[in-house]
């Protein structure tokens, strides 16, 4: 489709062509000038992520015989009403 499209198109223009060929012009044009790929970013790790030592004693604390049978939530209230904060409700 293709090699015909070319061959018509140097005679009767792109318009003509497209009809010709039932090819159209919104995918004609963007096929003259693709798209460079994009270049792989490094992995960025966000300022406010956890770290692993404050990961550990998270899980540690969820796991205890205390919380291990409580949601996430729960554990988040019980710990803020105590006055201590690891992360947020959605880390946990």
């Amino acid at each position: 489709m293709d090699e015909a499209f070319t061959g018509v198109e140097a005679q009767l223009g792109i318009m003509a062509a497209c009809r010709l060929t039932g090819r159209s012009r919104a995918t004609h044009y963007p096929r003259l000038r693709p798209v460079p790929p994009c270049k792989a970013r490094a992995p960025q790790v966000q300022p406010s992520a956890v770290t692993a030592e404050e990961r550990a004693a998270v899980l540690e604390l969820m796991n205890s015989a205390e919380y291990a049978e409580l949601p996430p939530a729960q554990i988040w209230a019980r710990k803020l009403d105590a006055g201590r904060y690891h992360c947020s409700v959605s880390t946990m």
